[in-house]
């Protein structure tokens, strides 16, 4: 009897014992992740100081390659703000002061050129003009002559061709007087007329000569400029050593100056030339006509005297 309370007893706490087993189980979950922080808790000064040194070195990290990358904005954008260097004046003038001496030599000769070029053109002009406008106001005067004493009365005492030819007939009728061959004194004042007719064209093509050299030589003498400065502007690409636009252009540039100088001298020359050609031409064909003018009046004068001498040997 005694026996039976201990025993019951003893089942009781067991039963206990096993029911407060899984709460103390759980229990001992919940204190095991709260155990670490005790330390972290219990060295409050340490943590944050071994905390702080991690958080803070990416910013030393990022900020590295900020500074580079900084300067290279910097020269980049004063780059871009830079003022663009002026271009070169290349205006002619400009280009010719800049020229070689050599080149500048040609380009002055060249201008002189055409300066007597338009020279001879209206000198020409305005002598071509006068000439013929003198020469068919005689040719109209006389064409109503009967003799060569009327011819010369008709023109009075002028400076021309056609006074010219009328002095040189008279004078070698009057040289020949006495002759009786007629066609002796015709050949001598022919050959007289010649004369003065080759003189009259020689005179009035004073200057076509210049005019023909500068037409056939101002684009050589260009071109021999050109070359010149052509040459210049490779020796300074030489001891640049650069093959920049920029800095060979100019020479190039002055070195064309000298063959467009070279065209402006020649071609007015060669037009002018071909224009006072066929001036010169139409001129001496009135020329001739002066000529054949004053022969006929000889002859008129040679057969009147020969028909007066025969009436006369006739009574």
């Amino acid at each position: 009897m005694k026996m039976f309370p201990s025993r019951t007893a003893w089942v009781v706490t067991f039963a206990l014992a096993m029911a407060s087993l899984p709460s103390l189980c759980q229990a001992q979950q919940k204190a095991a992740p709260s155990a670490p922080q005790a330390p972290a808790l219990s060295q409050p000064p340490v943590a944050p100081a071994q905390a702080t040194p991690p958080a803070q070195a990416p910013t030393p990290a990022a900020a590295a390659p900020s500074a580079p990358a900084v300067a290279d904005a910097i020269p980049a954008e004063s780059k871009l703000l830079k003022p663009i260097a002026a271009a070169p004046d290349m205006s002619p003038w400009s280009m010719f002061q800049s020229a070689d001496v050599l080149v500048k030599a040609v380009m002055i000769g060249l201008a002189f050129a055409s300066l007597v070029t338009w020279t001879i053109f209206i000198a020409k002009m305005i002598e071509m003009s006068l000439a013929r406008r003198r020469l068919r106001r005689a040719l109209g005067k006389i064409g109503e002559a009967r003799s060569l004493a009327e011819a010369q009365f008709a023109l009075g005492a002028k400076d021309g061709v056609l006074p010219s030819l009328l002095g040189a007939a008279m004078r070698e009728a009057r040289l020949s007087a006495g002759i009786s061959s007629d066609a002796g004194i015709k050949e001598r004042a022919a050959s007289s007329f010649a004369e003065i007719v080759r003189a009259e064209a020689r005179r009035i093509r004073l200057g076509m000569g210049l005019l023909a050299t500068i037409g056939a030589t101002s684009p050589f003498v260009g071109l021999f400029g050109t070359v010149w400065g052509i040459m210049n502007s490779f020796i300074g690409i030489s001891k640049s050593q650069t093959t920049n636009l920029a800095v060979v252009a100019p020479g190039i540039a002055e070195a064309l100056l000298a063959t467009a100088l070279g065209l402006v001298a020649a071609i007015p020359a060669v037009i002018i030339y071909n224009h006072f050609a066929r001036v010169t031409k139409g001129y001496l064909e009135l020329v001739s006509r002066a000529s054949g003018a004053s022969a006929r009046l000889l002859s008129r004068d040679l057969d009147r005297t020969h028909g007066t001498s025969h009436s006369r040997a006739a009574e």
